[in-house]
């Protein structure tokens, strides 16, 4: 067989390069519509988490208004990547009532087994399973919030994506916790952007740094005897909270709000009005988004 002619050669277009190694895009997974039920107020709810951010494991991205939180997941089959959407869907019927909307969400996963599971942690995160009728109900009754009731009907508590995780993070603060993540926590095969690691496992913390209130607590959570899992016994755990050494009254309350989604949290300081029970959780929210209390 004759061979090419040297002219052949020249316009013989080379072989195409190896496709890149797959990534998780910000926009890469499966959508889905977070429903709610009742009046959501996003805002404050996306300032939190912008403002707890923890580089490594989390970002929030865009003007308020517009802005997507993402954060990585550990999960039982494997790991995650979740981005939700500030501005929310609103369903309304033909007569003007507002039933409920929802939070656009996508959630990229290594193994689909986790997805019920993902999108749990990301409704308690939002605690998008309140009844804010019930809430606003009661707390816009009491002559000092009922203003701020109307002001931002159906106000959440938000939870955590990680109740162990949350607990570490009320103890250390933001900036002590990405250095932790930077140290300890499993870097992601396929990173995000920002979206590097997984937050370190409690066991690991807990051998790496027993030293102090952090390795008691996080031996506490690795050994079971604090269980803040969704189906844990808030009293009994923030008993079992009581006996960490070093750990603070205010930082257990602040823990049994957020990883134990517990409505009616009261933290040291001025006795709260008994007409704000059961939420008051969410009373404090109200005066805390209103900047009339600060924020722990």
């Amino acid at each position: 067989m004759d061979a090419a002619p040297p002219g052949g050669l020249r316009t013989t277009p080379p072989p195409p390069p190896p496709p890149p190694p797959p990534t998780a895009a910000p926009t890469a997974g499966l959508p889905l519509r977070l429903a709610h039920r009742g009046p959501y107020q996003p805002g404050p709810v996306f300032d939190l988490l912008e403002r707890e951010a923890v580089e490594g494991i989390e970002d929030v991205t865009g003007t308020p208004g517009a802005r997507t939180y993402r954060r990585t997941l550990k999960l039982p089959y494997g790991t995650g990547i979740t981005a939700v959407d500030e501005h929310p869907g609103t369903a309304r019927t033909g007569s003007g009532a507002h039933p409920g909307g929802w939070l656009d969400a996508r959630i990229h996963l290594t193994d689909l087994r986790d997805l019920t599971t993902a999108v749990q942690r990301l409704r308690r995160l939002f605690d998008l399973d309140a009844d804010p009728y019930a809430v606003d109900e009661r707390l816009g009754a009491d002559a000092r919030l009922a203003p701020l009731v109307a002001a931002r009907p159906g106000l959440r508590s938000p939870g955590t994506a990680d109740p162990d995780e949350l607990a570490v993070r009320a103890l250390v603060g933001r900036d002590r916790a990405a250095r932790l993540v930077q140290r300890y926590g499993k870097t992601l095969d396929a990173p995000c952007g920002a979206l590097t690691h997984l937050f370190p496992e409690p066991a690991a913390l807990a051998g790496a740094e027993p030293e102090d209130t952090l390795g008691a607590l996080t031996a506490a959570l690795a050994d079971g005897a604090v269980r803040l899992d969704p189906g844990a016994d808030r009293d009994a755990a923030a008993d079992a909270l009581r006996g960490v050494p070093g750990l603070e009254a205010r930082t257990i309350a602040g823990i049994r709000t957020r990883a134990l989604g517990d409505p009616d949290v009261a933290p040291p300081g001025p006795a709260l009005p008994d007409s704000w029970r059961p939420w008051r959780s969410y009373a404090l929210n109200h005066l805390r988004t209103a900047g009339e209390l600060e924020y722990p």
